[in-house]
C-alpha cells in the first residue's frame, strides 16, 4: 500500500479531559469540535462524569486510575509525539477537567516532558458533587502546576474571578481580569463574559500581552449552554494545531461556539447542549 503524501496528513490535537456521559461537554465535545474543524482528535480520559437526574442533575465524579492516565499519555506521545517520527506530529494539547491533585501531578509531568508548543488550558476549577475540601485542593494544584505550563487559557466568568482575584461585573473588569491572568501565567487569555454580564451581547476579552481585543456576538438566550466552554477551548486548540495565531484562533472559536449555541440540542435534562455541527 502506498502511503499518502505528507501534506495530506491532518493536524493532530490531544485533549486530556473527562468523559461526560450525555455527550454535551468534556472529551466528547472536544473530539466533535476537532473533527468539525478538520483536525485528527485524540482523547486521554482523566475521569468519568455523569449527571444525576435524581439529585438536581449534579455531577457524579469517578476518577480514572493514575496508572491508566499515565498509560494513555505514554501511548499517545509514543505514537504521535515529537520523537515518534510520525508525519503528523502532536504538538498541541487541550487540558480539560482533571479533577484531583494526583491527576494534576500526573498530567503536569507529561506536559513538562512532552515538548508541546501549544497547551490550551480550560481551567475547570470545580465540579458540582465533589467534596468541597477536595475541590479546593484541586483548584490550588491546578493553579500551581498546570497554569504555568499553559500557552493559552480560556476561563469562564467564575474561573476568571478566581484566577485573577477580581470581581467581574462588566467589560472593564473582565479586561482587568484577562490582563491579570496573563501576568500570572504568561499565556494568551480569552476571558469569557458570555451570558454572565448584563447587556445584549455575549462579550469575551482576548489579551496576549500586546493585543487586547473584545470579541462580541449577540446573546442567544440568557442561560449558559452545556459544552460551550469545552468547545471554545477545543476550537482554539484545533486552530492552533493548524497553525493559526492565538488571536486568529480566538476569533474562529468565538464564531464556532456562537453558531453551536444558536443550533443547540435540547434533551430531557434542564439544560441544552451546544451542537458542534452548528456552523454547518
Amino acid at each position: 500500500m502506498t502511503s499518502p503524501a505528507v501534506d495530506t496528513y491532518p493536524a493532530v490535537a490531544l485533549t486530556i479531559a473527562g468523559s461526560e456521559a450525555t455527550g454535551g461537554a468534556g472529551a466528547q465535545a472536544d473530539l466533535k469540535t476537532f473533527q468539525e474543524l478538520g483536525v485528527f482528535g485524540i482523547a486521554n480520559l482523566t475521569c468519568i462524569v455523569s449527571f444525576n437526574p435524581n439529585d438536581n442533575w449534579n455531577h457524579r465524579f469517578v476518577p480514572v486510575d493514575q496508572q491508566v492516565i499515565a498509560d494513555q499519555l505514554e501511548a499517545t506521545t509514543a505514537a504521535y509525539g515529537a520523537a515518534s517520527g510520525a508525519p503528523s506530529v502532536l504538538d498541541t494539547v487541550k487540558i480539560g477537567m482533571l479533577g484531583s491533585p494526583a491527576t494534576i501531578s500526573t498530567v503536569a509531568s507529561a506536559l513538562a516532558a512532552g515538548g508541546f508548543a501549544n497547551v490550551v488550558l480550560d481551567p475547570v476549577l470545580i465540579c458540582k458533587g465533589q467534596e468541597p475540601g477536595h475541590a479546593l485542593d484541586t483548584d490550588e494544584a491546578l493553579k500551581a502546576q498546570i497554569l504555568p505550563l499553559a500557552t493559552f487559557v480560556t476561563p469562564n466568568h467564575f474561573e476568571a474571578e478566581s484566577l485573577a482575584g477580581l470581581e467581574i461585573t462588566d467589560v472593564e473588569s473582565l479586561k482587568a481580569a484577562a490582563i491579570r491572568i496573563h501576568e500570572l501565567s504568561g499565556a494568551a487569555v480569552l476571558a469569557k463574559g458570555g451570558v454572565r454580564l448584563a447587556g445584549p451581547d455575549a462579550v469575551d476579552v482576548y489579551y496576549d500581552g500586546d493585543t487586547l481585543e473584545i470579541l462580541s456576538a449577540p446573546k442567544v438566550g440568557e442561560v449558559a449552554v452545556s459544552g460551550a466552554g469545552c468547545s471554545l477551548a477545543a476550537a482554539v486548540t484545533a486552530e492552533l494545531a493548524k497553525g493559526a495565531t492565538p488571536l486568529e484562533a480566538a476569533r474562529t472559536a468565538k464564531a464556532f461556539v456562537t453558531a453551536g449555541i444558536r443550533n443547540r440540542v435540547a434533551s430531557g435534562a434542564p439544560f441544552d447542549a451546544l451542537w458542534q455541527g452548528g456552523p454547518r
